[in-house]
């Protein structure tokens, strides 16, 4: 005998569907602007609902996280896949850094949400981890290559992300806001595979990064959700 069908999703009424959409439109706007950390409430304000309402539609900040920024990180999956089509593997590996903090130095959000774990947001942290995936392999070409040393971990570029949540804000508070790329142009000196000298501290551990990003994303939202 053949199942019956799930029942199709409940379709929001047209106003729970406008208060979801401003919803949505406002914490985009303020987490793009203030990073993570802007409050809900300022959020519901934005949106001109309550913030009853906002919790009747995102139980959670996780929630929202998920609705907000899940899309945004596609730019990155997308500036990762492209990277892998280039020919040169250092140009590919360069070409994703460069990419990566150019989408960071316009979305305050989004470079919180690269250097930190949400592990409630699910929708969020599946796509980082496919990222991971893609940029693990950029970085595994370009060392097969012989251009990148051997010695750089996927763990190590979490430097690169929590060095951007404090030098964006500052560049841009200097009037400087593309000063980032010096940055970026003297660390991918350093990744160099004939600029590489023996390291004074072995890497980070996955283990450790993990919960280094769990611990700054706590910080950031106030919450564990």
């Amino acid at each position: 005998m053949t199942p019956p069908n799930p029942p199709p999703a409940r379709r929001l009424r047209r106003d729970a569907q406008r208060n979801r959409d401003a919803i949505v439109a406002a914490a985009r706007q303020l987490f793009c602007d203030h990073g993570l950390q802007a409050p809900l409430e300022q959020v519901a304000r934005h949106a001109g609902v309550g913030i009853a309402t906002l919790y009747r539609r995102f139980p959670n900040r996780a929630a929202l996280l998920d609705a907000v920024l899940t899309d945004n990180l596609h730019a990155h999956l997308e500036a990762a896949t492209q990277a892998l089509a280039i020919d040169d593997p250092w140009d590919g590996f360069a070409h994703y850094l460069e990419r990566s903090c150019r989408l960071q130095a316009t979305d305050r959000g989004l470079n919180d949400v690269m250097g930190m774990r949400f592990p409630h947001a699910t929708a969020v942290e599946a796509a980082k981890a496919r990222l991971f995936e893609l940029v693990g392999q950029l970085l595994d070409r370009a060392q097969r290559s012989g251009q990148l040393r051997a010695d750089l971990t996927l763990e190590d570029l979490a430097f690169l992300n929590w060095g951007n949540a404090r030098i964006l804000p500052a560049v841009r508070a200097a009037g400087v806001p593309d000063a980032w790329q010096r940055h970026l142009g003297l660390l991918l000196d350093g990744y160099r595979a004939e600029r590489a000298h023996p390291l004074p501290q072995p890497p980070l551990s996955p283990r450790q990064v993990h919960r280094a990003m769990l611990t700054l994303g706590r910080r950031s939202t106030g919450d564990a959700h």
